[in-house]
């Protein structure tokens, strides 16, 4: 009898790799490097989020929530909602609650995506979005931002919608450029979808996060956007708890309906205790947003300042914690040696250009430096990293 042999690993596993991002910190943590690379802060999140999860675990909040997110912490955002953008959010209706931005991610898509759709994507893109569409089936389609200021071509994204369109994801402030979206693209960007009756996937975790006086739109406060966006947050970068993973999704009834199915049958529902622990996030005074941004523009001022005494060029982020830097005056082949000679030689690490384009080629003259990081974090780094001048090989 013939043995049968089958294929063990699903053609959508092989056509994405592991998290590039994820990996730098196992490295980094092999080689001892300086952790510029993950987003996430290395100081205390608000001692109230603590305070309120304590107070949590020990009243024995320690099953499951509703599966779409706990009642009190629903509340919670829909107040937050109303008093940051405007919008009037019924958390009966309109919020799921999930694991992470990350889940909510992927959760929106495979609700609402069928195999063959297209999504659009602006490029570079945070390396998630790439296995999520796969996952879901969809196509990309990919729209470049380009330098200096990270702007898209109009024509370019007209004509990347068509009839297959289903989606268009918008990620403002920008992982990794610290792009902010402006009125005038978001509202070409609303166009565009209402014309083609296109769904809108914002991804704003970084909306509290900004700099130089930018200010953060919301699609879904534009006129027309408000049922057919849907509008991914979570605690992660404002709270600085990404390792809490609690996210949440904003959506019309309909759309939320379907993703609450999705979300339910992926992760069940996001850890109890710290949606109590999310309560106190939300009921925080519009005093923390502006001593968060003025936090963090001291820490990009101070990694500025660094590129510029190391000498690497950078593009100055309008929005979220990163600086995207252009390293092709180093002469060094691809970003992943670059990145490599960083972490093993000096002792700083980063994140790989190439992990935000869909060709590899295309990013490999760029870097990623995480700054969400401690003075003295911030401070070793750049110690280590003037040790690059002796070592910049001229470009071939």
């Amino acid at each position: 009898m013939r043995e049968i042999q089958r294929q063990k690993i699903s053609a959508k596993a092989k056509q994405f790799k592991e998290s590039v991002i994820r990996e730098m910190t196992r490295v980094a943590a092999q080689y001892g490097a300086v952790n510029l690379a993950q987003g996430f802060p290395d100081f205390p999140c608000p001692q109230e989020l603590k305070q309120a999860a304590y107070e949590a675990i020990e009243a024995d909040v320690n099953q499951y929530a509703i599966t779409w997110g706990d009642r009190p912490f629903r509340e919670a955002i829909a107040n937050k909602v109303r008093w940051y953008l405007g919008l009037n959010i019924n958390p009966e209706t309109q919020i799921t609650v999930t694991c992470g931005s990350t889940e909510a991610m992927a959760a929106v898509m495979l609700a609402t995506i069928d195999p063959g759709d297209e999504v659009i994507v602006f490029e570079p893109y945070y390396e998630n979005y790439g296995p999520d569409a796969i996952l879901a089936g969809a196509t990309p389609r990919y729209v470049t931002l380009h330098p200096p200021d990270w702007t898209f071509d109009q024509a370019q994204l007209r004509q990347a919608f068509n009839a297959n369109t289903k989606a268009i994801i918008i990620n403002t402030p920008h992982n990794p450029t610290g792009k902010v979206f402006t009125r005038e693209e978001l509202t070409l960007v609303a166009e565009l979808c209402q014309k083609w009756d296109v769904l809108a996937f914002t991804d704003e975790i970084y909306e509290h996060i900004l700099y130089d006086g930018t200010q953060h739109i919301a699609l879904a406060t534009l006129p027309g956007m408000e049922e057919r966006t849907i509008t991914i947050n979570g605690l992660s970068k404002t709270y600085s708890v990404t390792g809490w993973r609690v996210g949440y999704i904003l959506a019309k009834p309909e759309l939320t309906g379907a993703i609450r199915k999705v979300h339910d049958f992926l992760t069940v529902g996001a850890p109890a205790p710290l949606q109590r622990a999310g309560v106190a996030a939300m009921q925080l005074p519009p005093s923390y947003y502006e001593e968060l941004a003025r936090l963090y523009h001291l820490k990009r001022d101070s990694i500025l300042q660094i590129l510029d005494r190391v000498g690497i060029p950078y593009f100055v982020p309008k929005g979220a914690y990163y600086v995207f830097a252009d390293i092709s005056k180093f002469g060094y082949k691809t970003d992943i040696e670059f990145t490599n000679y960083l972490i093993k030689e000096i002792g700083v690490a980063v994140v790989p250009g190439s992990s935000f384009f869909s060709q590899s080629e295309k990013g490999h003259s760029f870097i990623r430096f995480c700054f969400s990081k401690q003075p003295e974090t911030l401070q070793a780094a750049g110690e280590r990293l003037l040790k690059l001048q002796p070592n910049l090989k001229p470009t071939s």
